[in-house]
């Protein structure tokens, strides 16, 4: 399993350890925000706040990086972090509570007087190289998400108007379309501020604006937004919508204003795939994906990736060829680069299938109106060796090129051995094929530094970041524990702004950019942190986060909901029922929503609600349904007593009290909120309901109920232990399992991948994370503690031993384990390698003279093996035994 990358920027995966912190405090902080908010919003607490830090600077509970050292330069607007514990200490034992309260200094667009606006008449005024393409698009885009928001008509017109307030968009070179007396050289008071100077780079832009005085009691407001080529238009215009503040027949913009930006990614985008894998793109009509196109456009992204060919889906719209043809015309229309992800799975040496795929390919090339580049993976899907692989690219290049003259080809080495990507990267070196235009680097692909240092200066190297996943996956969430894991899965709505800004700025210097890997809205905020990282990597998560809230959610609801989704990040930190901030999480997002009740129609609010809701629901099943389970373990112990039957019996009405739901009322509010969710942007949170592809694709609600106890295991365990025909034995049984996870006094157990029952397992840099396995699509019955493993822990430390007693080490996993005791290589006594079956090793007494045990494991290469064959741990028992 891996998890952050290594800090020396290499793109390599290691492993780090959470900033745990303490749920208590977390807790306390966010009742904090809430009493003031209730009080008086959050100007009352951001006020007080500001007051004790500084001025212009408001407060929230930040994490650290979950798992990796941020490179890079230090964060726009400032943190400053009190009593921060620095990552990297290995500690053993349980998570260690940190407390990291952060003064954020937010952007804000309105900074001077706010005295209201008006903005009724306005003229959106473009030269004659802007009535059609991109700025085109770009004053469309301006007009309609401003009425959209506040009910303003505005009219785009290529003539000076009389009166009203005036955008210009004008590519620089153009005719001037700005009138003399508003310049800034003219030396007026009120006229625009000067021009900042233009980068010379693509894309980039500037803007200046002010209220300029042209006569006596009057003047207009007048914004220029010039830029280098097109595109530059199109992302002025949306920096300009970011920068603006909307209420209801108003909005607000800061004056004077005069800025410039340039990007530092080339390639900034994201994959839209139309298929039924994708938990909501396959029940959209080319209207929804224009909407969100447009939307990461107004964030910066410039290149879109589609997926051309796929079996079907019950939600589909339109085929899969007409909807490809579709979002090739709107990326036409605003000017992106229109991306094609086009595995070869199927053996290359197959001539009649390799024919069917190129002639697919040349049909679809002929008919889509815009196509850029074409990206095949070398694996995941395709296992083809890249002997093959080569030559069918060039030939799929000169089918590309028939239509698409300057398009060109991509390949990733994902699932590539280190001689095949050395093959590649020979080929390029002496062939250096011109219908290439560089590598890809994905999941399971080589370390980023290495394939930019083998790869030619002449060629480029995109990133294909996977944001969308939580679990068996490129960049799990670190000690993520195991109740959200059984009940969340592989795709819940996912907002991990800290972690993900930490990934972006480690791996940007190795890449000419990125595409992200999405499969659905899930990952909605992750895709606009890694686009306005594409343009400043030095942007602070709570800025990136206030501009998501403020353009989505409004500029009243924008701090507060900035600093909730922060908080949706945190719920996932350390054991869940210690994290108390996950319950004042949920009253946060309520009782924004209650001070703005049109957030209720917008998905985007809807969703995360529906997150907040289903982590305070399933802390509440875990701790219940956890209390239930050790009050089956105190009617088992009494088996002797009672009678095994009776026992048996009283244990299955105790663990029956969970079908008297917890918290009803959130269950009913998540609910509704999934089916709101179907209805408006086809998320389909469900297999049976909802027609999700499979349990793995964000069917968070098929899952709502699952036990988070042992409760399906133990009435499977029941049912063996009732056919036995002692007595004697079956109390035996009952005894073992009561007495499961409390061995007795001296006694200790750990399952070692659950960060809340793993109090000696070392978590630390370079240390493994656990892993989940996935069986019987998400409804195993097995015990959880053996679903939740280790490939080895780092070490196991055990302080204030009895020097007099004996021990005996228990394990439970899979496959091999080579123990070691205080570095001592352990013979086993019982080596069970099945799931569930138990090693045992006993301790040389000779070890234990200070009281002090640390065991560790040696690795053993088991690549020839799938990963679902590797040795792993799951348990760990250390057991005192008789002097």
């Amino acid at each position: 399993m891996v998890q952050a990358l290594d800090p020396a920027g290499n793109g390599r995966a290691v492993v780090r350890k959470p900033a745990m912190k303490s749920g208590r405090w977390r807790f306390l902080q966010l009742l904090l925000l809430l009493f003031f908010c209730n009080a008086g919003g959050a100007q009352a607490f951001t006020g007080a706040a500001a007051t004790a830090l500084g001025t212009g600077t408001s407060v929230t509970a930040a994490a650290a990086l979950p798992g990796a050292a941020v490179a890079g330069p230090p964060a726009a607007g400032g943190s400053l972090a009190v009593g921060a514990t620095l990552p990297g200490a290995a500690v053993a034992g349980p998570p260690a509570a940190r407390v990291f309260l952060a003064a954020t200094t937010f952007p804000r667009a309105v900074t001077g007087p706010q005295e209201k606006q008006t903005w009724e008449q306005t003229t959106i005024l473009i030269g004659n190289g802007g009535r059609s393409g991109p700025v085109a698009a770009a004053a469309e885009t301006l007009a309609e998400e401003v009425e959209k928001r506040t009910g303003l008509h505005w009219e785009i017109s290529g003539t000076w108007p009389k009166e009203g307030s005036v955008i210009i968009l004008q590519l620089a070179g153009e005719a001037r379309l700005l009138p003399p007396k508003f310049s800034g050289l003219s030396g007026n008071p009120g006229a625009l501020p000067a021009l900042p100077a233009l980068p010379a780079s693509a894309e980039s832009y500037r803007i200046t604006g002010n209220i300029c005085p042209v006569r006596e009691k009057e003047a207009r407001k007048v914004v220029l937004i010039e830029a280098k080529d097109e595109r530059g238009i199109l992302f002025g215009a949306g920096r300009l919508l970011r920068l603006m503040r909307f209420s209801a027949g108003s909005l607000q913009l800061a004056f004077p204003l005069a800025l410039s930006a340039s990007p530092e990614a080339a390639i900034r985008g994201h994959q839209l795939g139309y298929r039924h894998t994708a938990n909501s793109y396959d029940g959209w009509t080319p209207a929804q994906y224009e909407q969100y196109i447009r939307e990461l456009a107004i964030f910066g992204v410039n290149s879109i990736e589609a997926i051309p060919f796929d079996k079907g889906s019950p939600h589909f719209t339109l085929s899969p060829r007409e909807m490809n043809i579709r979002i090739s015309r709107i990326c036409e229309k605003y000017g992106l680069d229109f991306w094609l992800w086009s595995p070869a799975d199927f053996p290359l040496d197959d001539t009649l299938e390799k024919a069917r795929h190129l002639k697919m390919s040349d049909s679809l090339f002929r008919e889509l109106p815009r196509l850029d580049h074409v990206f095949v993976p070398g694996g995941d899907p395709g296992d083809n060796p890249p002997g093959p692989v080569m030559p069918y690219l060039e030939r799929l290049s000169a089918t590309l090129q028939q239509y698409h003259p300057k398009a060109k080809m991509w390949l990733s080495l994902q699932g590539f051995t280190p001689e095949m990507s050395q093959y590649v990267y020979h080929y390029i070196r002496e062939k250096k094929p011109k219908w290439l235009a560089g590598l890809v680097a994905g999941p399971g692909s080589p370390p980023l530094a290495e394939t930019r240092s083998e790869l030619p200066p002449a060629y480029a190297l995109r990133h294909y970041p996977d944001i969308t996943h939580t679990v068996r996956c490129q960049y799990p969430v670190p000690w993520w524990d195991p109740s959200f894991n059984f009940t969340l899965g592989r795709e819940p709505v996912n907002p991990r702004p800290v972690f993900y800004t930490g990934v972006y700025r480690q791996t940007a210097a190795f890449t000419n950019g990125f595409i992200t890997y999405s499969d659905g809205i899930h990952d909605d905020v992750n895709k606009i942190v890694w686009s306005l990282l594409g343009w400043d990597s030095s942007l602070s998560e709570q800025e990136m986060l206030l501009e998501y809230a403020s353009f989505f959610f409004g500029a009243e609801a924008a701090e507060e909901a900035a600093t909730a989704l922060l908080e949706l990040e945190k719920n996932w930190e350390g054991p869940i029922a210690a994290n108390k901030g996950i319950d004042a999480c949920l009253r946060l997002w309520e009782n924004i929503g209650k001070g703005q009740p049109s957030l209720s129609g917008s998905w985007r609010w809807r969703m995360h609600l529906m997150r907040a809701y289903y982590d305070a629901y399933t802390r509440r099943r875990a701790i219940y349904e956890q209390e239930l389970e050790q009050e089956v373990n105190q009617v088992l112990l009494k088996s002797a007593e009672t009678g095994p039957a009776k026992a048996m019996e009283n244990a299955k009405s105790i663990l029956s009290r969970a079908d008297q739901r917890v918290m009803p009322v959130w269950r009913q509010r998540i609910v509704a909120l999934c089916d709101s969710l179907f209805q408006s942007v086809c998320l389909q949170t469900s297999v049976g309901k909802y027609g999700a592809k499979n349990p793995e694709r964000g069917a968070v609600l098929d899952f709502l109920d699952r036990p988070l106890n042992n409760r399906w295991w133990l009435e499977d365990a029941f049912r063996r232990i009732d056919s036995l025909e002692s007595r004697q034995q079956q109390v035996k049984e009952l005894e073992t399992i009561a007495r499961w996870e409390n061995p007795g006094k001296g006694s200790f157990y750990d399952n070692v991948g659950n960060v809340s029952r793993s109090p000696h397992v070392l978590r630390g840099p370079g240390t493994d994370i656990p892993g989940f396995d996935w069986w019987e699509s998400g409804y195993s019955r097995e015990r959880l503690s053996h679903m939740v493993s280790m490939r080895w822990p780092e070490e196991m430390v055990y302080n204030g031993l009895d020097t007099k007693s004996g021990y005996l080490v228990r394990v439970s996993g899979y496959g091999e384990c080579l123990l070691r005791a205080n570095g001592r290589r352990l013979k086993p006594s019982r080596y069970g390698k099945g799931i569930g079956e138990i090693k045992e090793f006993h301790i040389p007494p000779e070890l234990l003279k200070n009281g002090r045990l640390t065991l560790t494991w040696d690795t053993i290469n088991e690549e020839h093996l799938n990963w679902r064959q590797h040795s792993r741990v799951s348990e760990v028992w250390l057991i005192r035994t008789e002097d």
